[in-house]
């Protein structure tokens, strides 16, 4: 193990074990070397690799502190790595998406209020009105990320918008194939809406597999070239 990890894994265990709590400042960096047995060098690059993770924050002046450890924020830093994944490795990760967001879609159902209602119908109007593949992507991820809210889990809410994020890298809908593409997606959601708006969670959860299913094939059958502007966006 090298000196990065022995001090990367030794403050990982302060604050798994409650040693180091949300909020808490970190120990001066003297003292943490001695008891960790690493360089001030070494040290530093594992309060840096724990920042990229989102577990620690360098505040100007007052030192580094432990962040306030909310499950949604860590889970969102796994954009990190879901974004090095290439297609075939996003694909493994749909059976987990597809599951998840019926789980999501049936909590929904059973919590939609008409404003939400609302909400959901404007960015399918919006949705089905736009041929523009930039707009489209835009209002496909506010509708799926209100139902997402509605689910009332914060952490579940961040990971099924990691995986949104890096499935929206992959545009099918500029292929030649696009329009028919659009079209049936936009009937996936507005079998959602229906379900939603019925307060039925068995076919909100339903409604939701498939659409999830039918992206998922595209992707693996047509295999799009991946887009460098949704890239960039990614979280």
């Amino acid at each position: 193990m090298s000196a990065v990890d022995k001090a990367f894994h030794g403050l990982r265990l302060m604050i798994s074990s409650g040693r180091l709590g949300p909020g808490e400042r970190f120990p001066p960096e003297g003292d943490l070397c001695e008891e960790l047995g690493v360089s001030r060098s070494s040290l530093r690059e594992a309060v840096r690799m724990l920042a990229a993770l989102g577990a620690a924050e360098a505040r100007h002046g007052s030192g580094t502190f432990v962040s306030q450890l909310r499950p949604e924020d860590l889970i969102g830093r796994l954009s990190l790595t879901v974004a090095l994944l290439p297609l075939d490795g996003l694909l493994e990760l749909y059976e987990i998406r597809r599951v998840l967001e019926a789980h999501v879609m049936a909590q929904a159902a059973a919590r939609i209020t008409p404003e939400s209602l609302e909400t959901l119908y404007g960015y399918i109007e919006t949705i089905e009105a736009t041929e523009d593949p930039a707009t489209f992507s835009e209002f496909d991820h506010l509708f799926h990320a209100e139902i997402a809210r509605l689910g009332g889990n914060p952490a579940l809410e961040s990971l099924l918008a990691v995986f949104r994020a890096r499935s929206r890298s992959y545009q099918v809908f500029t292929m030649p194939e696009g329009p028919a593409f659009k079209r049936a997606s936009d009937e996936d959601h507005r079998a959602i809406v229906t379900a939603l708006a019925n307060r039925d969670p068995a076919a909100a959860a339903n409604a939701a597999a498939a659409h999830v299913a039918r992206t998922e094939r595209w992707l693996h059958t047509y295999r799009p070239p991946i887009s460098e502007d949704a890239v960039h966006h990614e979280r």
